[in-house]
């Protein structure tokens, strides 16, 4: 009778039980902070009746799975905030959660890097805020001190941190969500949720398979996480909108050239820390990315567009004061989108030996950058509750590297109630 019941109705035997089972909590994304987040729940409550719902067919699929594998040393962030306090912890947090599963990991170190005189009163902030941060072992450098280590770099000054690394981000997913189910949560891959109702003291999440039953759920949805909060709340104060990172690779032959991960003085003025060069844990070296707004959400080429996603964007009112706010910018983000020498030669600005033909195209990635509607772009994460849930409208980096402090974060605020 189940054979017959499968053939009219085709869905695989954990999500036909799932659909007849009540669960105390539902996570929405399975990406890193929505894994990260049911595994931190379960450890604090090992009984609880928790489900994953993930709309493709495996987990870190797209921020998590496409970005440069950063670990981040929490330099970067204004003391005191959420990203600084997340980082440093989530730092310790990740390196012992590898150590105890075997995850590879190396800290190979960074530099952060001026060419120019006018960078120099912003590295001293950077420094300064690292020390602020607890980063102890970060140090001045000098030009002499810089090509000692780095001998094909470009410097007047930088600032050496210890701390960071690189690692596999998908690898540490697959993990979370191996442990997960271990501890008997349910993960379900290709699930997208399309409604969300709050009745009779429960919520109802709609997917194509059917519905499923839960007290609570959270929004973990990354580049869809306002459009799942507007399933069900209105008038969300933050749009989405995703900016797509380009990158090449430096061809085998020419990774020499590059031995720590090496990032210029970043603009103050702009969430993003411009183009570097980051070594992976493949062996690749990595050149980008650029910052370029993407024409649909998960926009991983020039040619991917959804003129619906497109215009919702445009009309977003904070979004078209940014675009007024950085147009300058934003061009030249787009022509270095369109040509690969101005990409070269802004990689050249950190190692001028780079040329055009030593760079090979490599994939893409997509960051959701919450935009409020007066123009801001949340540097910070944004954690909203709701009607019997609780929404991660904002995480982006270094939510990789502080996943599992967020996930500890986000797990005592939804028990707690």
């Amino acid at each position: 009778m189940l054979d017959f019941f499968f053939a009219k109705h085709p869905m695989n035997i954990l999500t036909f039980v799932a659909l007849y089972m009540k669960y105390q909590y539902t996570i929405i994304g399975g990406g890193i902070v929505g894994l990260a987040t049911a595994y931190q729940m379960l450890q604090i409550e090992p009984d609880l009746k928790l489900l994953v719902l993930e709309k493709e067919l495996q987990v870190a699929a797209h921020q998590t799975g496409h970005n440069s594998g950063v670990i981040h040393s929490g330099l970067y962030y204004k003391p005191g905030s959420l990203k600084a306090k997340n980082c440093i912890i989530g730092y310790e947090m990740l390196l012992a959660f590898c150590d105890t599963y075997g995850i590879p990991y190396e800290l190979c170190g960074k530099l952060v890097v001026a060419t120019q005189e006018s960078e120099l009163p912003e590295l001293e902030k950077l420094y300064q805020r690292g020390l602020e941060n607890g980063l102890t072992k970060i140090t001045k450098i000098t030009q002499a001190e810089a090509k000692e280590i780095e001998p094909h770099l470009n410097i007047l000054a930088g600032l050496k941190v210890p701390y960071t690394g690189i690692i596999d981000y998908t690898a540490v997913c697959e993990k979370l969500a191996e442990l997960v189910q271990a501890k008997g949560g349910v993960v379900l891959t290709g699930h997208k949720v399309s409604q969300i109702e709050v009745k009779n003291e429960q919520v109802e999440i709609v997917c194509a398979q059917g519905t499923f039953y839960t007290d609570k759920y959270i929004n973990c949805a990354g580049l869809y996480s306002d459009k799942i909060a507007g399933l069900v709340q209105k008038n969300i104060d933050t749009r989405i909108i995703p900016f797509r990172g380009e990158y090449y690779m430096l061809k085998p032959e020419k990774r020499y050239l590059v031995k720590h991960l090496i990032y210029p003085v970043p603009d103050p003025n702009f969430p993003f820390l411009g183009v570097h060069f980051t070594r992976m844990i493949d062996g690749g070296v990595e050149a980008g990315p650029n910052a370029v707004f993407a024409f649909k959400r998960e926009g991983y080429k020039m040619s991917d567009v959804d003129l619906e996603e497109m215009f919702e964007s445009l009309a977003w009112p904070g979004f078209r004061k940014v675009m007024l706010k950085y147009w300058k910018t934003g061009l030249g983000e787009f022509h270095r989108s369109f040509s690969k020498a101005a990409f070269t030669k802004a990689l050249q600005k950190l190692i001028p030996e780079v040329q055009e033909d030593d760079l090979i195209p490599a994939e893409a990635g997509v960051r959701a950058q919450a935009c409020d509607k007066l123009g801001g772009l949340l540097d910070d994460f944004k954690i909203i509750e709701g009607e019997r849930a609780i929404h991660i409208l904002n995480a982006p980096s270094p939510a990789a590297t502080s996943s599992l402090s967020i996930g500890s974060t986000i797990a005592k605020m939804a028990l707690s109630k």
